[in-house]
């Protein structure tokens, strides 16, 4: 039996699977046909993936009651410590490293993909314990 909070972190990531699948299209999309810069169409992917994950880990993963005002605004403070992350790794792996772009991105995603799910499940959405 997989444990409760490993469970919850697949469903996290499978939900997140779909925001990030945003953000590779875009990526893609930027670098291939526009000949955008490898680390700029990636964190405007990044931005793209962030509004329709904000949506599913508010209503699916986390099935949060706190306002969106409340939870929007530390969800955006966690992606967008995220997309500093994001923009360091891709440049450390692709400039730093020489890596493929690809490659590049996919390291990447796993990295701050576990920085979103502690970011979150920890702050964001985290419900106040009844007294």
């Amino acid at each position: 039996m997989i444990p409760a909070r490993i469970r919850h972190f697949l469903l996290f990531a499978a939900l997140g699977a779909v925001g990030t699948l945003v953000q590779y299209a875009v990526l893609v999309a930027l670098v291939q046909s526009a000949g955008t810069d490898a680390v700029l169409a990636s964190t405007l992917g990044f931005l793209s993936g962030g509004v329709v994950n904000y949506l599913l880990a508010r209503t699916i993963a986390f099935r949060s009651s706190k306002p969106h005002h409340e939870a929007a605004t530390k969800f955006f403070l966690v992606a967008g410590i995220g997309l500093c992350l994001n923009g360091l790794l891709m440049t450390g792996f692709t400039a730093g490293l020489a890596l493929p772009y690809l490659l590049a991105q996919v390291l990447t995603t796993g990295l701050v993909l576990l920085w979103h799910y502690a970011g979150n499940a920890l702050w964001t959405f985290r419900e106040a314990k009844a007294a």
